[in-house]
């Protein structure tokens, strides 16, 4: 039996009156919003709450527990849900999706620190209830955070890694106090991306354990029904604590929220078209600009939304997996890189529809694409800048643009010339290493779409005596082994944010590129890397913050552990004419909670 020990529990009130508790946190500067802030600036704070929605996602689901690393990837989705809200979980502090990271109260109502950020202290809500009534405590966050070190996933497990001591203040609040491995960024992941569970209510025992039974949370829904692995129904909360406080205002509309599970998306879209799904989130200019002659869209009963969002661009690619030995090489990877025709793809495929993803932070001023080193990245570099590609140091790298012919000589010439860099050489018609080993990988896909890029890169590669082989794979299959790093070649989509942090950490750290579950799909071990990244948690100033994300940048461009493919400037969304949303689109764009059942009006 797992026996998890509480720290000693100490009442500060002397000590926690040093700070003065506020109502909101921000990585850089002040929160844009006054103390006094009625709403958030993208909701509609008068809408009518009632009526329904139906999402639709492609998928399964065996759990209802998205914070073990046993159910990671196949939890019901709404749970602990960055897309559809979170609906039973909730976190102490809210994020604002119109600032690069700002957070306001939810389950603590304030918050006290210092400057330097060695500690936070949570002063939670005393209306804050979990769904059976009973209040959310101190012990509640105390308990938690020590279950999820116990036994919940990465990022969850490794809170406390930065936590020198857990304090109850009081009644009501919660300090922590940091050790020295904590950063800047800290006090807030441990706000607004920590979900707090009640500990009256959960069985460390069995937490570990993939479960369908419904969990007490303290957030604005409890789960109504559920058919596993088919469809999951959350019905309001009628007593919800939260509905009235100023971050939940015009949130969480509808009465009911349903998720229906489908095998393929073409069946999900079918559903879409006779009404069964309410909302079709659409990332195929193809799809997007031919697929809505259906009479449902031609009537007017359903509507097309494009949105444009104040976002970085992310990155987009064919991902190498550096664990396999043929990958080690970052001039194999580079010469790979320049292969795949994106001229001839975009047009032949896309309709022209795309843009080159440069950098992964394109489109804003934390990208490096274009944009010459100064003297203060040139200082954070130190060293490091002797391994970062001279073109990419001073700006003016940037992929090569084919004829589009599908077989540039230029092109295809230069790739040609880094393999033989990294050792390989055409014999007998087949690119082979100097023991004659051919050069061969598999790309492993997840859905028609990809399967189509990778059908295009494959013809690509086999000009120049590359066997690449296509193997696609139903969704547990591609959990599966993505979680256990089990591929040579990926496609994957890397969000951006204005406020890259930590995430950094789970995606490209030494720490992270053997602990299974994390999102280093590419397998990076690199102390510079490491370097990099602890430059962007630790600065202090926004612009010491830019020159650090751009260094970093830098170096994960330098290392070519990804093929950059493309990507759009707006999101493309079709809906129900039934399902409003808010005319203000946000800094992240548009947020499904925010939106709500007209005919209730």
């Amino acid at each position: 039996m797992l026996r998890i020990v509480l720290p000693v529990i100490f009442t500060l009130a002397g000590s926690a009156a040093l700070a003065q508790p506020v109502h909101g946190i921000a990585m850089h500067g002040e929160p844009a919003l006054p103390a006094d802030f009625k709403h958030l600036p993208y909701v509609n704070p008068d809408v009518t709450k009632g009526g329904k929605i139906s999402y639709g996602v492609v998928g399964t689901f065996d759990s209802l527990n998205p914070f073990i690393l046993k159910s990671m990837r196949t939890t019901a989705r709404g749970m602990w849900d960055p897309e559809y809200g979170n609906l039973v979980f909730e976190t102490l502090m809210l994020r604002s999706r119109d600032e690069p990271f700002t957070l306001y109260g939810l389950l603590a109502e304030s918050v006290e620190w210092n400057d330097d950020r060695t500690f936070i202290q949570f002063n939670l809500n005393p209306a804050a209830k979990w769904s059976d009534g009973q209040p959310v405590t101190p012990e509640d966050v105390i308990f938690t955070l020590n279950l999820l070190k116990e036994k919940g996933r990465v990022p969850f497990s490794t809170r406390l890694n930065a936590v020198e001591k857990m304090e109850k203040v009081g009644d009501h609040g919660v300090r922590f106090t940091f050790n020295d491995k904590a950063d800047r960024e800290f006090p807030l992941i441990l706000a607004g991306s920590t979900p707090i569970l009640p500990k009256h209510a959960t069985d460390p025992d069995t937490f570990d354990r993939s479960s369908l039974t419904p969990p007490i949370g303290s957030g604005p829904y409890k789960i109504k029904s559920l058919k596993p692995g088919e469809s999951i129904t959350f019905e309001r909360d009628p007593n919800y604590w939260g509905k009235d406080i100023p971050a939940k205002v015009g949130l969480d509309n509808y009465d009911q929220i349903s998720v229906q599970y489908f095998l393929q998306d073409t069946t999900l879209f079918e559903a879409f078209k006779k009404g069964d799904i309410d909302i079709y989130p659409d990332g195929s200019p193809g799809h997007w600009a031919s697929a809505y002659s259906f009479p449902a869209a031609t009537s007017g009963n359903v509507v097309k939304d494009t949105f444009e969002p104040k976002l970085p661009s992310g990155m987009f690619g064919f991902v190498f997996n550096t664990r396999r030995a043929v990958f080690a090489n970052v001039k194999l990877r580079e010469g790979l890189s320049l292969i795949f025709d994106f001229e001839w793809a975009n047009k032949n495929l896309y309709s022209n529809a795309y843009i080159r993803t440069q950098s992964f932070w394109q489109n804003s001023d934390l990208s490096s694409f274009g944009v010459p080193a100064d003297e203060r990245e040139l200082k954070l570099l130190g060293p490091i800048k002797d391994r970062i590609d001279p073109a990419i140091l001073d700006g003016t790298y940037k992929l090569p643009v084919t004829d589009g012919s599908g077989r540039d000589r230029n092109v295809l010439k230069q790739a040609a010339a880094l393999l033989k860099e990294a050792g390989y050489t055409i014999k007998n018609g087949k690119m082979s290493d100097a023991s004659g080993r051919p050069l061969t990988f598999e790309i492993m896909t997840q859905n028609a779409d990809q399967e189509k890029l990778a059908v295009s890169y494959q013809r690509s590669l086999q000009l120049l005596g590359i066997g690449a082989t296509i193997r696609t794979v139903d969704d547990s299959q591609y959990q599966t082994r993505t979680n256990s790093f089990d591929y040579d070649v990926i496609v994957k989509s890397y969000t951006s944010s204005l406020s890259p942090g930590i995430e950094q950490l789970g995606r490209w750290s030494s720490g992270a590129k053997d602990r299974e579950g994390t999102d280093n799909f590419a397998g990076v071990a690199d102390p510079d890397v490491d370097t990099l990244i602890q430059h962007i948690l630790m600065a202090r100033s926004a612009e010491d913050f830019t020159a650090a994300v751009r260094s970093h940048d830098r170096m994960l461009l330098s290392g070519h552990y990804v093929l950059p493919l493309y990507h759009v400037d707006q999101e493309w969304v079709a809906r129900s004419k039934r399902i409003g949303h808010p005319d203000t689109v946000p800094l992240y764009g548009y947020q499904l909670p925010t939106w709500w059942d007209q005919s209730v009006q």
